[in-house]
C-alpha cells in the first residue's frame, strides 16, 4: 500500500469558520476540531515529542498529575498541528476541579485518590481558589500572543462538574449511590465545584477566548447515570450558571458527553449550548439527530474510533466520513471529528485518512 500523507486542503485555519459553524452559518468547508490528539500521533506529525494536545508532560486523567511539570502543549507546537490538519483553534484543557490535600510528606497534591466518602472527608480537602484560575489565565495570555500573526483561535475546555467527583474524588459507584442516598453530601460538593467553575468561566470570558468547551460525561450507552428528574434538579441549574457568562458574551459553547443524552438535549439548547459533541455512535443515530436538532444545535463528531478508525482500513474510514458528510453537511451546522479522541491505538494512516476525507468531502 502506498504511503498515506496529509494532503493540502482548501481554506487556511481560521477561527471564524468554526465560530460560524457553531452558529450554523455559511462557511467554505466543514471544520475539523479534535479536542485530544494523543502524543504518539503528535510526534509523528511534528517529527518530535511535544506531548498530547491536552498537556505537554502528562495527563491527569491517566494518573500523571505532577503539579510542577504538567502544563498545556506549547503554543508553537499546537499551531503547527493546526496548519498540518487544517484545524481552526488551539485548545487549553483544564477540566478537573482542583481539590487538593496534603500527602504523607506534607506536600500539596491533587485529591485524586477516590478517598472521599462523606461530608467529613470532603471538608478536609483544600478547596480550589482563584490562584488555580490564574494559572490557566496565564496560559491563555501565552496562547493569545502566539496566534497574533495567524487566524487561529483559542478554545478553553473546562467544567467537569460530575466527572471530577466520580472519577477522582469519590469514585463512580459511591458517587452515584450518594446522589440517591446522601443528597447533602452531593449538594455541597457540587455547590463548591459550581462556584469555582462560575468564576473560572467569568475569567476566561474576560480574556475574550473564541470558543468555550464544557466536558462532563454524564451518561451510559443506555441513558443518564442518574434518574432524569434528579439530574435536572442537581446538574442542569448549576451547569446553566457555569456557561452563562459565555452565553451572555455571545461566545459559542460546545458541550461534550459520551453516552445516550437524549433526555437533556432540549435542556442544553435552552441553556444556550451551540454545539453537541461527540454524538456517541453506540447509542446516538446521527441521522435522527440531524432531523430533530440541527436547526437549533450544531452537531459534532460521531466518526467511530472503534470501526472504522481503530479496526477499519483507510478505505473504510473514507467511506464512513463520506457517509457522515452526505447527511450532516447540508444546511451547515456540522463539525467533523472522532467519536472520542485521536488515541494512540488508532493507526496513524487512518487518522490521516480521516482528516483528508473531511477536507475532500466537506467542501461547500
Amino acid at each position: 500500500m502506498a504511503e498515506i500523507n496529509f494532503k493540502k486542503y482548501i481554506g487556511e485555519p481560521n477561527k471564524e469558520r468554526l465560530i460560524k459553524a457553531f452558529k450554523r452559518e455559511e462557511i467554505d468547508r466543514v471544520p475539523n476540531f479534535e479536542g485530544l490528539i494523543e502524543d504518539k500521533h503528535v510526534e509523528k506529525m511534528l517529527g518530535r515529542y511535544a506531548g498530547n494536545t491536552f498537556a505537554f508532560s502528562g495527563d491527569p486523567a491517566k494518573g500523571k498529575i505532577d503539579l510542577n511539570k504538567t502544563r498545556p502543549m506549547f503554543a508553537k507546537d499546537y499551531i503547527e498541528i493546526c496548519k498540518i490538519i487544517g484545524q481552526d483553534v488551539i485548545m487549553l484543557a483544564d477540566n478537573w476541579t482542583p481539590f487538593k490535600k496534603e500527602d504523607q510528606k506534607n506536600s500539596l497534591v491533587l485529591a485524586f485518590d477516590k478517598s472521599v466518602k462523606n461530608l467529613k472527608d470532603f471538608r478536609k480537602l483544600i478547596k480550589p481558589d482563584y490562584k488555580d484560575i490564574e494559572k490557566i489565565i496565564n496560559y491563555i495570555k501565552e496562547y493569545k500572543e502566539a496566534v497574533v500573526n495567524t487566524k487561529i483561535g483559542i478554545a478553553v475546555s473546562f467544567g467537569s462538574l460530575f466527572q471530577t467527583l466520580y472519577v477522582f474524588i469519590v469514585g463512580f459507584e459511591d458517587f452515584m449511590i450518594a446522589c440517591l442516598e446522601d443528597r447533602d453530601f452531593i449538594e455541597e460538593m457540587l455547590e463548591i465545584s459550581t462556584d469555582y467553575w462560575i468564576e473560572f468561566s467569568k475569567a476566561v470570558v474576560h480574556e475574550k477566548v473564541d470558543i468555550i468547551c464544557i466536558g462532563d460525561d454524564v451518561a451510559f450507552k443506555s441513558g443518564l447515570f442518574i434518574p432524569p428528574k434528579l439530574f435536572s434538579e442537581i446538574w442542569i441549574p448549576r451547569m446553566t450558571k457555569i456557561i452563562e457568562p459565555a452565553v451572555k458574551a455571545n461566545i459559542p459553547v460546545q458541550f461534550h458527553s459520551d453516552g445516550k443524552i437524549d433526555d437533556i438535549v432540549e435542556d442544553l439548547i435552552e441553556m444556550g449550548v451551540d454545539c453537541l459533541n461527540p454524538m456517541d455512535p453506540y447509542c446516538i443515530d446521527y441521522k435522527e439527530y440531524k432531523k430533530k436538532y440541527n436547526k437549533n444545535l450544531t452537531l459534532s463528531g460521531n466518526i467511530d474510533i472503534g470501526f472504522p478508525l481503530v479496526n477499519g482500513t483507510p478505505e473504510d474510514v473514507e467511506k464512513d466520513v463520506k457517509e457522515h458528510m452526505k447527511v450532516l453537511k447540508p444546511g451547515y451546522g456540522y463539525v467533523a471529528c472522532s467519536s472520542h479522541s485521536i488515541v494512540n491505538y488508532i493507526p496513524f494512516e487512518n487518522f490521516i485518512t480521516m482528516i483528508n476525507s473531511i477536507h475532500k468531502y466537506g467542501l461547500y
